[in-house]
């Protein structure tokens, strides 16, 4: 049975006692009902995990002991960045969740033409930190050990007149060509992602004006939330570490 795995924002060492923080204490012994002497592993997203222990529990805090470091290698070889269309409920939720699962090293969330929200800059920060929260529980779940790097809040015209490395993709299911017959061997991917309706005409001729490559996924036509996963997907088992 696979130990549960618990993201602690802090620097950690082999053989330290500390302080379990507040959220991990509520997850763990409030709802999980652990105790002394439970095995865990931790991670703080900066690479490795750490074997760990409950070490004592109070009525309103525990302690874990820290254990040995394992450096084991799960996160992609690939440096993939999800430039994703902010979309309504939890849509978003799910993008960025799969995303991380998939191994996406960054995630800009962007305000493009037919983004039907209203985020001002008090509910722009409420939502990068959920969105940072799903990216924290998917780490947990599945293995990874490095927190992907979440921007803050971009324009859309803002994010294409950006400096980056490699290649651009935009997603647009009346494109002539396909994401596999353009994929470069090595070097970065962005793949960018319309919101609910995709992205206008004049939304993807200006980002080809800056560099970016408009493909499609197939025949069909995919949902917001189902589009940005099957690109990630398809670009891990063309060069990343599916198909080891």
């Amino acid at each position: 049975m696979a130990l549960t795995r618990v993201f602690l924002d802090r620097e950690l060492a082999s053989d330290e006692i500390l302080e379990m923080p507040e959220s991990a204490f509520r997850h763990l012994i409030q709802v999980l009902r652990m105790s002394a002497g439970t095995e865990l592993r931790v991670f703080n997203g900066r690479g490795g995990e750490f074997e760990a222990r409950i070490e004592s529990v109070a009525k309103r805090s525990a302690q874990l002991r820290i254990g040995l470091r394992h450096d084991e290698v799960v996160e992609s070889p690939l440096h993939v960045t999800l430039v994703q269309g902010i979309g309504k409920g939890d849509r978003m939720d799910w993008a960025i969740q799969k995303a991380v699962e998939l191994g996406v090293t960054e995630v800009v969330p962007i305000l493009s033409e037919r983004c039907n929200v209203n985020l001002n800059q008090e509910r722009q920060h409420k939502r990068l930190e959920h969105w940072r929260g799903v990216m924290i529980s998917a780490c947990e779940q599945s293995g990874r050990t490095m927190i992907p790097h979440l921007h803050a809040v971009t324009q859309f015209e803002q994010w294409c007149a950006s400096e980056r490395m490699g290649q651009a993709f935009i997603l647009d299911p009346e494109a002539a060509q396909s994401l596999p017959t353009l994929l470069a061997e090595r070097g970065p991917i962005s793949v960018l992602v319309g919101p609910e309706g995709g992205f206008s005409t004049a939304e993807i001729s200006h980002a080809s004006a800056h560099g970016c490559i408009p493909v499609k996924l197939g025949p069909r036509v995919l949902r917001t939330e189902t589009a940005g996963l099957a690109a990630i997907a398809l670009i891990q088992a063309l060069r990343g570490d599916f198909a080891q």
